[in-house]
């Protein structure tokens, strides 16, 4: 066990836990960032680190992995000391700290922060016996190289933002791009949705994939059906799943925390129900959030500044702005 009580533990080393590791900082605070990932990042570089990001202020466009990149620079800052790969399990509180156990471990800490997004996560399949015949090859639920598709045929499989995305960056990197999409209407961006529709991606609506067939965990053939049964059969190289992810926070939904099925419940100034723990990004729920990256970074702060008047009640809770920090 390591003795030194640090100030607060970040669980998450996502956008958001890393931006707060970067104000806690600024704060003056000693800090510890744990993720079960071997690297920091979260789902941005887990799952899609060519993928454009449109969401964060400042930046029009940027690929996740530049923006993870500017995050993990900024995060060192406070001079955290980074746990990869490692698992919180149990909490207790211990007079005016908290003894957090891991998988690998036991740490000490005044204050805790949860900003482990959706939790562990698998991604959501088609649903196919044969599925797991060509994963690792030419079926991907995420993509870490657009070179892999160039000069291909590819077929996009979902209707949420990631799906429309990927089938617009790959327009001009694959020879032919489909997307597929089970439903009549898109739940991306309206923005995204008409820039499809004005693209040359071959758009598929009311569709399902019906089999895979192929060689070799190599893909040829997907079949698509209609709701009337009617079938139709596309040839292709490379088949994208972007259904989503089936996520758990695991040990952290025996903690004793107030929950709104995966998610955690805060009020305004990100606590939760037990003293001295926050959550801030994805893994939080209150009345009325979005989840969005640029919402993850707002309230980090807000946890964080939280979080140090609750160690020191003399200290600032509205601390000077930045610019003034560093003029």
């Amino acid at each position: 066990m390591n003795n030194e009580i640090v100030d607060i533990t970040i669980i998450g080393g996502g956008p958001t836990g890393l931006f707060a590791s970067f104000y806690a900082g600024m704060r003056e605070m000693s800090v510890k960032i744990i993720d079960s990932l071997p690297q920091l990042g979260g789902q941005l570089i887990e799952l899609y680190p060519d993928k454009y990001i449109y969401d964060v202020g400042g930046f029009p466009k940027i690929l996740a992995k530049d923006l993870v990149a500017n995050l993990v620079t900024q995060a060192h800052y406070s001079n955290p000391e980074i746990h990869l790969g490692e698992t919180a399990v149990s909490v207790k509180r211990d007079g005016d700290h908290f003894i957090l156990e891991t998988d690998k471990g036991v740490h000490l800490t005044r204050t805790i922060l949860l900003t482990a997004g959706i939790g562990a996560f698998q991604p959501r399949k088609i649903g196919l016996a044969e599925e797991v015949d060509f994963e690792g090859t030419t079926l991907h639920y995420g993509i870490k190289d657009l070179s892999l598709f160039k000069d291909k045929n590819v077929l996009v499989c979902g209707g949420g933002d990631s799906a429309v995305d990927w089938a617009l960056m790959l327009e001009d990197i694959a020879s032919d791009v489909s997307l597929v999409h089970r439903r009549e209407r898109f739940t991306a961006h309206e923005t995204s949705v008409n820039q499809l529709m004005e693209s040359k991606v071959n758009v598929l609506t009311s569709r399902a994939v019906k089999s895979i067939s192929g060689e070799n965990g190599i893909v040829s053939e997907v079949v698509l059906t209609q709701k009337d049964g009617t079938e139709e059969s596309v040839a292709i190289d490379h088949l994208i799943v972007n259904y989503g992810n089936i996520s758990s926070l695991g040990p952290i939904k025996e903690w004793g925390l107030e929950m709104d099925r995966n998610s955690v419940l805060v009020n305004s100034k990100m606590e939760t129900n037990i003293e001295g723990i926050y959550a801030a990004g994805d893994i939080t729920s209150y009345d009325g959030k979005v989840k969005l990256i640029a919402v993850g970074l707002g309230e980090a702060p807000v946890a964080v500044n939280h979080a140090k008047a609750y160690i020191d009640p003399k200290a600032r809770l509205q601390p000077l702005h930045s610019t003034s920090v560093f003029n």
